[in-house]
């Protein structure tokens, strides 16, 4: 009886040669930590359902670049609250790209925690914090100088989840897409009702990516 063939092993996607550069730039010194997420992503990640296999060739400019640069809007030594992590993004990609902020991920699957959990183990990222809860369950528990969410909701459901999480002062940092603006009308009121002040559209990432990452920044006022 033959030996079974042994089962392959994946292989975490290379970077393009445009989106090494960008890495380069962006993860610095840390650009082993980066590649080392992305193995994650295209192996564990897939296998559990946290992204769809369609999504690894697009891993390092639609993912994790994409997400790493809003750390380029965040002062050094700040808090960050990310809303509704899943696959850590951006909330791992930006405590990869950023040792000196303090991450905060605020998942409520468990499935989805135990992932990041491992990933977090795996990469010895002493900056990262994960909590099992839905944004309204830790309020009051966990606050930062910013609050990040990706793909999570609309930004008028999304205000209600993430301006509670901020410190006043602090700021609300969504990516989002080219409806970005139609959001921010849709949000207004219940934007001012939670206390954020006048949200705006910005760009991060500009000097590095082909498409740099959409931004709606809603500011909290200070009471």
């Amino acid at each position: 009886m033959t030996d079974p063939s042994p089962t392959p092993v994946a292989v975490a996607p290379d970077p393009s040669v445009d989106e090494l550069a960008a890495a380069t730039i962006v993860f610095g010194a840390h650009l082993g930590l980066a590649r080392g997420f992305v193995r994650h992503l295209s192996t564990s990640g897939i296998e559990r359902g946290l992204l769809g296999p369609r999504e690894v060739p697009r891993l390092w400019g639609r993912h994790v670049l994409n997400c790493a640069v809003v750390a380029d809007l965040m002062d050094p030594g700040a808090t960050v609250v990310d809303v509704g992590s899943g696959a850590g993004l951006p909330g791992l990609a930006i405590a990869i790209a950023r040792p000196d902020l303090e991450l905060h991920l605020v998942e409520p699957l468990e499935r989805r925690v135990t992932w990041l959990n491992e990933v977090v183990g795996d990469l010895s990222l002493p900056n990262v914090t994960v909590h099992r809860a839905r944004a309204e369950q830790v309020v009051g528990q966990v606050s930062g100088d910013y609050v990040t969410a990706r793909a999570v909701s609309a930004l008028s459901t999304l205000a209600g989840w993430t301006i509670p999480l901020a410190r006043p002062g602090g700021e609300v940092l969504a990516i989002k897409g080219r409806s970005a603006g139609e959001e921010i009308e849709k949000a207004r009121k219940i934007i001012r009702k939670l206390g954020g002040g006048p949200a705006e559209v910005l760009v991060a990432g500009a000097e590095v990516l082909a498409e740099p990452t959409t931004v709606v920044r809603i500011p909290v006022r200070i009471p």
